[in-house]
């Protein structure tokens, strides 16, 4: 089935969970916990509800982190952001909600999380949080999205 009998998805039929509260992100062990190096997920088409109106947020999430001795197994992760698709809550909320999950799982040297939530009522939200300053020597590239700029 598997090659790592710890986690709970991988190999195997998972639902999307129906709330973040159900969702369960799996640790793997890092192949290389002597080496600073960055891992990155983007998630260019995130969802979530606003708990207020009930309608849809979007956003581009860029998640970068330096592993330690676990890495974040992807189908777990992307089970996770799937669970937030009827999930209400604010943009600031959501964003760092994600981060502390990332953080009680997998415990990373350092975290960086780039919410750039896609504009409601005519403002766009972007939510940033990192743990600190990253590792030196650490190679953190920009995220590679534009500040919002609207039509023109």
């Amino acid at each position: 089935m598997t090659n790592y009998p710890d986690t709970t998805l991988l190999g195997r039929e998972a639902a999307l969970p129906s709330s973040p509260e159900e969702a369960k992100l799996d640790p793997v062990p890092n192949p290389h916990p002597d080496v600073n190096y960055l891992a990155r997920f983007v998630a260019p088409e995130f969802t979530s509800i606003c708990p207020v109106t009930g309608q849809p947020d979007f956003a581009h999430l860029v998640i970068d982190y330096c592993p330690d001795a676990h890495l974040v197994e992807s189908k777990s992760f992307k089970l996770l952001l799937g669970s937030y698709r009827n999930h209400g809550a604010f943009h600031e909320d959501c964003t760092i909600d994600i981060a502390k999950r990332i953080i009680a799982a997998v415990k990373p040297r350092w975290l960086r999380i780039s919410g750039y939530w896609y504009p409601r009522g005519g403002i766009p939200i972007d939510v940033f949080y990192q743990t600190g300053d990253p590792p030196e020597g650490l190679y953190v590239p920009e995220t590679g999205v534009q500040p919002y700029r609207g039509r023109g």
